[in-house]
């Protein structure tokens, strides 16, 4: 990331970060309060409740309590990673133990739970009800879009479309909801809505699709989980879905039989796994794939005037492309 958006952003998020204090203060019970802590603020760069800043920001200064607003989108975020750990029985999150490995599955769900409640009461109390209907949408595509990601591991489904509707449900929706409620929350117009309904979306979408290709070409010291994680896990990522799609005869032959074969035989071809795809090209039309969905989000900003957050928006778009984490 360019070091000067990095110390910007920086700014910003401590404000964030300050107004989720403030706010978490009143929990009573210390376990409680012990357990969301560990999920808040364990690292993360606070994107989702940058998004409504700078979306807000692009049509008028916005008011101090846009940061608390703004919380509720990493509450959300951070529930559903809460609770993400639990169904997927994970161990590690960012490099370092789960909340449901240091405290069980129970009381784990349980302060998802209060972070969906209490982000569902400040939006209702600062965003208003246009903002609330939207946080509500994007929080019923979220549960969607995980029992879409089920059927399809149920029924084997390879199709680019389905992997693409589940990313819309659990990555693209909330970021996209973050953006659109920044110009609710700031008077914006119908037209604007739809362009950062636009960016949000294509933002979301291109980060998941540079998350799959960190799988196959990442440092796991940067990314915090083991390289091939998710092929060992067997799941369908863009690289992948498009080496099935045009891999002929015996590299074909081979994804498949690794696919069909335990975890422990998908561990131990991991670095075969990425012979394949990079051969097959595969990595390479998926990071396309990425930056063009990155275009189209940068030419939407094109409908405001220039300004110092269009051009934060527009390094959030080019850092999502070149992260490495």
């Amino acid at each position: 990331m360019d070091p000067t958006l990095r110390d910007i952003l920086k700014t910003e998020a401590a404000a964030i970060d300050a107004a989720m204090q403030a706010d978490l203060a009143t929990v009573a019970s210390p376990l409680l309060r012990e357990m969301i802590h560990h999920a808040l603020f364990q690292g993360g760069k606070r994107i989702r409740p940058l998004l409504v800043r700078y979306s807000a920001s692009l049509v008028a200064e916005p008011p101090a309590h846009c940061n608390t607003l703004a919380s509720v989108f990493e509450y959300l975020h951070a529930a559903s990673l809460l609770h993400d750990d639990v169904v997927d029985h994970a161990d590690l999150r960012r490099g370092k133990a789960t909340a449901h490995q240091l405290w069980g599955n129970a009381p784990v769900i349980l302060a998802g739970d209060y972070l969906l409640a209490r982000a569902m009461e400040l939006v209702a109390a600062v965003g208003g009800v246009e903002c609330q209907r939207l946080v509500s949408e994007a929080i019923r595509a979220m549960v969607e879009g995980e029992f879409l990601q089920m059927r399809v591991a149920e029924t084997q489904d390879r199709s680019e479309a389905s992997y693409f509707a589940i990313l819309h449900g659990k990555t693209a929706a909330l970021i996209s909801a973050a953006c659109e409620v920044g110009i609710v929350f700031a008077g914006g117009t119908a037209a604007q809505r739809q362009a950062m309904r636009t960016y949000g979306t294509n933002l979301g979408l291109a980060f998941q699709i540079i998350d799959d290709l960190l799988d196959y070409q990442g440092d796991s010291a940067e990314t915090g989980k083991a390289v091939g994680n998710d092929f060992q896990e067997g799941k369908m990522t863009l690289p992948l879905l498009i080496a099935l799609a045009t891999t002929e005869g015996t590299d074909r032959a081979r994804l498949l039989e690794l696919l069909a074969g335990s975890t422990e035989i998908r561990r131990a071809a991991v670095q075969e796994a990425q012979h394949l795809l990079a051969a097959s090209g595969a990595l390479q039309q998926a990071r396309a794939k990425a930056a063009s969905l990155i275009s189209e989000a940068i030419a939407a900003l094109n409908l405001f005037p220039d300004s110092a957050a269009r051009q934060v928006l527009r390094g959030l778009a080019g850092y999502v492309l070149t992260r490495t984490k």
